[in-house]
């Protein structure tokens, strides 16, 4: 491994959504490159996995049934959360007031718009968690 780089196997990403299909796609995606992973489809769920996996980054939807994307990072700051990265995805930022105060929260490592590419997930799970790509085709 490069300087300050680990293998992805060592990293777990815990995918947060309500949407089924959506952590299926990204369960997938991120399982193919070798990371662990974990899901929770509300934001009280995603808090217990936070509190009890201790996770190497969240994909964290914003729009949430019960506590929303907003609420959970809210809550990760007061919790046992507070340095785990995240990543927040959106079909939409309707309120941008929101919007705003997601981009100062210091743990929101970046933004994702939905439909969200495979490729550009698992460029930005390697970058962010310092990780080295599996080799294709081996």
């Amino acid at each position: 491994m490069a300087d300050g780089q680990s293998c992805p196997e060592d990293k777990l990403v815990l995918v947060v959504d309500d949407d089924p299909g959506i952590v299926g796609l990204f369960t997938e995606t991120v399982r193919s490159e070798g990371f662990r992973v974990a899901s929770a489809t509300d934001g009280e769920e995603a808090l217990e996995q936070v509190a009890t996996l201790k996770p190497d980054l969240i994909l964290l939807d914003l729009m949430l049934p019960g506590y929303g994307g907003y609420e959970v990072i809210q809550e990760l700051k007061t919790g046992g959360g507070n340095q785990t990265p995240v990543v927040v995805i959106s079909g939409r930022f309707a309120d941008k007031s929101v919007a705003a105060k997601l981009k100062v929260e210091p743990t929101v490592v970046a933004f994702l718009d939905k439909p969200i590419k495979p490729l550009d997930l698992i460029e930005l799970l390697h970058k962010t968690l310092k990780t080295v790509p599996r080799k294709k085709g081996k």
